[in-house]
């Protein structure tokens, strides 16, 4: 299962460079402090977590906020730069590293920029939609989407009973998804208010031409 996990993380990792993208990162600096600064918040918000079951924590993850921001490549580059600092800081175990980068950041950011495509190829583009639509719903499917997977993989490995995780972990998405989806609404809300040119997704011409 590890090495599944590793290999899946590892192809993801090399799908997300991108000649073009990564030589604006190096040329641009205000990219680059972009990439860092969400690194640092991923950090913050992934640190401050509660559970009940060992392995099994509950904690904003603010990726779909990022994911538009960023775009899905940098988003990527830095959930991989905010783990590895965590878990510099020991506060990840080695064992844990694919699943946290696979489950808790690869697939939400994925998930995340494919709802913005769909969003942007079948629903009005307007501010609001983008808003509601690609920011604070997805951000809160997201939150159970993760959830869910979380579950499932420490049922595959038989760590826990089926029963367990509906009790003590599953159910807690009726709690986390309101939090996540006000956070990440939020934070897309004031980014295109005040600083519209910073997020990567959100087209001016297409969201405000109307």
């Amino acid at each position: 299962m590890q090495g599944l996990l590793w290999a899946l993380v590892i192809a993801i990792s090399l799908f997300s460079i991108d000649k073009a993208t990564y030589k604006a990162l190096y040329n641009v600096p205000i990219r680059q402090t972009g990439v860092l600064a969400c690194a640092l918040v991923f950090a913050v918000l992934w640190r401050i977590k509660a559970g009940i079951l060992t392995g099994l924590d509950l904690h904003i993850l603010g990726i779909t906020a990022a994911t538009l921001i960023l775009g899905w490549r940098l988003t990527i580059l830095s959930s991989v730069l905010a783990t590895a600092l965590l878990a510099a800081f020991g506060l990840i175990e080695f064992e844990l590293l694919p699943m946290q980068l696979l489950i808790g950041a690869f697939i939400p950011i994925l998930l995340s920029y494919l709802a913005f495509i769909v969003s942007y190829q079948y629903l009005p583009r307007h501010f609001f939609v983008y808003i509601f639509v690609c920011a604070f719903i997805t951000a809160g499917f997201i939150a159970c989407i993760k959830i869910a997977l979380g579950a499932l993989f420490y049922l595959a490995i038989g760590q826990y009973s089926w029963q367990q995780l509906a009790d003590n972990y599953v159910y807690l998405s009726a709690i986390i998804w309101l939090p996540e989806a006000m956070l990440n609404g939020m934070a897309i809300t004031i980014m295109i208010t005040y600083r519209p040119h910073w997020v990567k997704t959100f087209y001016d011409k297409d969201y405000l031409g109307s």
